[in-house]
């Protein structure tokens, strides 16, 4: 007994839905990482190192073989000072 080609629509519609939603996340994720892969497993060291591209570049994955930092970056702390208690 073969199975009407109208019960398929449903399949179909939801399949290109999925599709459309995962292509859809993948393009604002790689526009978001200025055009980079995602990164995975990330450790403090990889979160250090974006943290300083972020603040040599303004951008979180940008890098730059400019020997010389910016100007303003001498008082661009990435140390987190706790508030003293008084």
């Amino acid at each position: 007994m073969p199975v009407p080609f109208e019960a398929l629509i449903p399949y179909g519609i939801i399949l290109v839905m999925f599709g459309a939603t995962g292509a859809g996340l993948s393009k604002i994720k790689n526009m978001q990482n200025g055009g980079k892969r995602a990164r995975r497993s990330l450790d403090q060291w990889d979160r250090q190192m974006m943290d300083r591209d972020r603040r040599l570049t303004g951008f979180l994955r940008g890098q730059s073989d400019n020997p010389l930092a910016p100007a303003g970056y001498e008082l661009n702390n990435p140390w987190r000072v706790e508030k003293r208690m008084s």
